[in-house]
């Protein structure tokens, strides 16, 4: 199979034979640590650098790919996603050599799903030509905003208009499309916010992400709050900007699969799935991390985060792993708990107690269930439990009260 016959269709929402013989999935990240410039809201491992040897990046991620292939094999590979950073600056000969080489070592799903994250400074029709050809056929592009004003507050160098004309490139080339807007930026209005995502719907992407914004430690935001130079919003001004977004995001027909994803059906970002599902993945790439059950055991791996300490020991050693971590029953389930409860569709029972080991009640305090059910945050019916459309933005305290 070669990159440019990987195909786009397909549903897997709520399709178990999508999704691998558990419902949940496989699949692999790639982390390109290279930006531009740092944003002043962004925590992730992202670096500035004036040269990258493009030939020893791309061998190295092919080797620490091979490093995980060798103990994954014959799984069925559901999604591949170049995140960042901002993969969209390497070269598509480097997501063609990866893409290659993933569907060598395991069974590609028929509609496997490549993304790759872009900003719209780095789209050109010539360079999103290559990506397709290489095998890329999802893509989701770093908007942010569609105000001039608030693009320059966030410390992005594209304005609206440029943003927009990067959708339409992309739609061009791509039959799936996405991109992610932030909100709660200061002095925000729900009317405003309404309009622009009145405008993002006009050009009838599939897909929004739509993230509020935090002020994370260690970001120049966070030191801008620290000396008084902005305010963020308050949590009752937050809400209502929730509040706006869901409804109006609800009425164009998309509406929340997740907490901080919208859609239409069949549109849904099938790797994020696949975390929220609690499936496996690998991650290649600096500072990449990994969920891999091997053998009945379920282990985390993560990568040496610095880009240069990750390059020098996959060339070494042939990858760039940091020790592994065993993630224990009790812990998988509570992850399970903890990441589907961010999807509308919630999480099944039997999927925490094949985790657990034990019953659903042994891992939930059933009593808090209860309450939260009888008080309209949460739901419990054919075998599932779900929050509803008032705990979804309550969940990190629905979540502590049910964990027993």
């Amino acid at each position: 199979m070669t990159p440019a016959a990987v195909a786009t269709a397909g549903d897997p929402a709520g399709d178990p034979a999508a999704e691998g013989a558990d419902g949940r999935g496989f699949a692999l990240y790639v982390h390109w640590p290279f930006c531009r410039s740092k944003c002043p809201y962004c925590d992730f491992n992202s670096h500035v650098r004036a040269t990258v040897d493009q030939d020893r990046w791309r061998a190295a991620l092919l080797a620490e790919l091979d490093h995980f292939a060798r103990e994954t094999r014959e799984r069925r590979l559901d999604s591949i996603f170049f995140g960042g950073g901002t993969p969209s600056l390497m070269p598509p000969e480097t997501a063609a050599a990866v893409i290659d080489r993933a569907v060598g070592h395991w069974r590609p799903a028929p509609d496997l799903e490549v993304t790759l994250e872009a900003n719209p400074t780095s789209v050109e029709a010539e360079a999103f030509a290559g990506f397709r050809a290489a095998g890329v056929n999802r893509v989701s592009l770093g908007v942010q905003a569609l105000d001039d004003a608030d693009l320059a507050f966030l410390g992005r160098e594209h304005s609206a208009a440029e943003a927009l004309a990067a959708v339409g490139i992309a739609q061009r080339q791509f039959d799936r499309v996405s991109f992610d807007l932030i909100y709660a930026r200061p002095g925000q209005t729900p009317a405003a916010w309404s309009a622009e995502l009145e405008r993002a719907l006009d050009h009838a992407v599939g897909h929004l992400s739509v993230y509020q914004l935090t002020i994370e430690r260690g970001t120049r935001f966070e030191g801008m709050v620290r000396r008084g130079e902005f305010t963020p919003p308050d949590e009752a001004a937050a809400a209502d900007l929730w509040d706006a977004t869901q409804e109006t995001l609800a009425a164009a027909g998309l509406p929340a699969y997740e907490v901080s994803n919208h859609a239409w059906p069949g549109e849904e970002c099938r790797h994020n799935l696949v975390y929220w599902r609690t499936g496996d993945y690998a991650g290649i790439g600096p500072g990449a991390h990994g969920r891999l059950t091997l053998g009945g055991d379920r282990v985390a791996t993560r990568t040496h985060r610095a880009p240069e300490a990750w390059l020098d020991r996959v060339g070494r050693l042939g990858h760039g792993e940091q020790p592994r971590t065993a993630v224990d029953a009790a812990s998988r389930a509570e992850e399970c708990v903890m990441m589907g409860l961010r999807l509308s569709e919630g999480v099944p029972l039997a999927r925490i107690e094949a985790d657990a080991g034990r019953p659903w009640d042994a891992i939930l305090d059933r009593a808090a269930v209860d309450r939260l059910c009888s008080a309209g945050f949460l739901t419990l019916a054919d075998g599932r439990l779900a929050a509803t459309a008032e705990g979804r933005p309550r969940l990190d305290a629905l979540i502590a009260r049910v964990l027993a």
